[in-house]
């Protein structure tokens, strides 16, 4: 999640349901600078919560954005961050000179991998969108894309031909991946393969250093569960050390505190119904019912808690390991 507030509000509600946070830092233009994200999650003294660093493309192609991006990396590390976040404005955004597009397998980044490796910092990349994103308004399979991309079409891929396509965009994931394959990787949002388990299972098994987190994209699993509700649940078990549990929550300025504790406490709680039981249930996102998927409490363990540990190994030695 992102946690982009001084206010510790959230924290509480995250103590009462027994959550810990990682709050991840971006390079986003509606974030408050990189720096000033990290003060606001340290600020958080507490030991529930810890973040994810980043560096920013602004000045890309100067002499020293390399450095600047490295130190930015180096000084997140040693003020606790478990790993580097990439944004999607790699890929959508960043361009060079030219007016091409800066993709992740552009060899700009190749410093930055090689002293990622070398001192085993995990990567936590959003690279591209749901594939939604790129379908026209009526084969999207999410409402809430529909209503979302009706309203904004200017962020709608559909009608922006010169962009890079949804399958460039994994192209240049994977090019990455197929030349380093020493780098520990975690996709967010399910690396954007959110539509397709097989997608995801078939991605997973190519490039065994890779692991996926589920946030803001529990709902196309469900959606899948509608139909396949057996394939949903293999694909779980099967990986179930390579899926971490993931939410997107954001919490800033714009919110009231005492609606994103409910608003937390409600997907927290939703998610758990979907992973936990077998109930019928609804998802806002989209029509139908589907039956939550039951799974084994030692793989409800290894999603919510176990993984992260893993896939993140730094986080091994912060005090958020012993609560």
């Amino acid at each position: 999640m992102h946690y982009n507030t001084y206010d510790a509000s959230l924290l509480e509600q995250a103590e009462l349901d027994n959550f810990s946070l990682i709050s991840i830092n971006t390079d986003a233009p509606f974030f408050d600078p990189i720096e000033d994200q990290e003060k606001k999650v340290l600020n958080l003294n507490s030991n529930r919560a810890i973040h994810i660093t980043t560096f920013t493309m602004t000045d890309w192609g100067r002499p020293n954005w390399l450095d600047t991006a490295i130190d930015q990396i180096k000084s997140g590390i040693k003020n606790g961050a478990i790993a580097v976040k990439f944004w999607k404005n790699i890929g959508m955004d960043s361009r060079d000179g030219n007016g091409n597009f800066i993709m992740f397998d552009h060899p700009c980044f190749e410093p930055i991998f090689d002293f990622l490796i070398e001192n085993n910092i995990p990567i936590l990349a959003h690279l591209g969108e749901p594939k939604n994103c790129w379908l026209p308004l009526d084969e999207m399979t999410m409402n809430s894309d529909q209503e979302y991309f009706r309203s904004h079409p200017e962020y709608h891929m559909a009608n922006l031909p010169d962009y890079p396509s949804y399958e460039q965009q994994l192209a240049a994931r994977d090019n990455v991946l197929r030349k380093h394959r020493d780098l520990r990787f975690i996709g967010a949002h399910f690396s954007s393969m959110e539509w397709s388990i097989e997608k995801i299972g078939a991605w997973l098994d190519e490039f065994p250093n890779t692991a996926v987190d589920m946030a803001e994209r529990i709902c196309h699993i469900q959606f899948q569960a509608k139909d396949n509700w057996s394939g949903v649940r293999d694909f779980l078990m099967k990986y179930q050390d390579r899926i971490l549990y993931g939410t997107d929550i954001i919490y800033d300025k714009t919110n009231d505190p005492s609606e994103i504790k409910n608003r937390a406490h409600w997907i927290w709680f939703q998610d758990w119904k979907f992973f936990t039981t077998n109930n019928t249930m609804e998802a806002p996102q989209f029509k139908g019912q589907f039956k939550g998927i039951e799974l084994p409490d030692k793989v409800i363990k290894k999603i919510y808690r176990e993984n992260a540990l893993t896939w993140y190994p730094s986080l091994q030695k912060h005090p958020i390991a012993n609560v």
